[in-house]
């Protein structure tokens, strides 16, 4: 996972693959948190006995927070280079 830091404004764009169709989903916002976070599924040989997932926390322009478990079909583009210096 690239590293992103709280502040940046990015865009996510993920697909969901459902035989021969694609939906795809987009949401933009600042990072508030990102890293790896275990989930509750279990597997054999990984750290904690557990799968852990790339997450984006993000905060929309509507205040609404968001969640974004990133995968092969999640890509990220940053809108800006620096942290806001808010």
């Amino acid at each position: 996972m690239t590293d992103y830091s709280p502040g940046q404004r990015v865009r996510i764009t993920q697909q969901i693959l459902f035989g021969q169709r694609t939906l795809t989903t987009t949401v933009e916002g600042v990072v508030l948190r990102c890293g790896q976070q275990k989930t509750g599924s279990w597997f054999a040989h990984a750290k904690d006995n557990k799968i852990w997932i790339d997450r984006l926390e993000l905060e929309k322009d509507d205040g609404e927070r968001v969640i974004c478990n990133l995968d092969q079909y999640s890509a990220v583009d940053v809108l800006d280079g620096a942290p806001n210096s808010a």
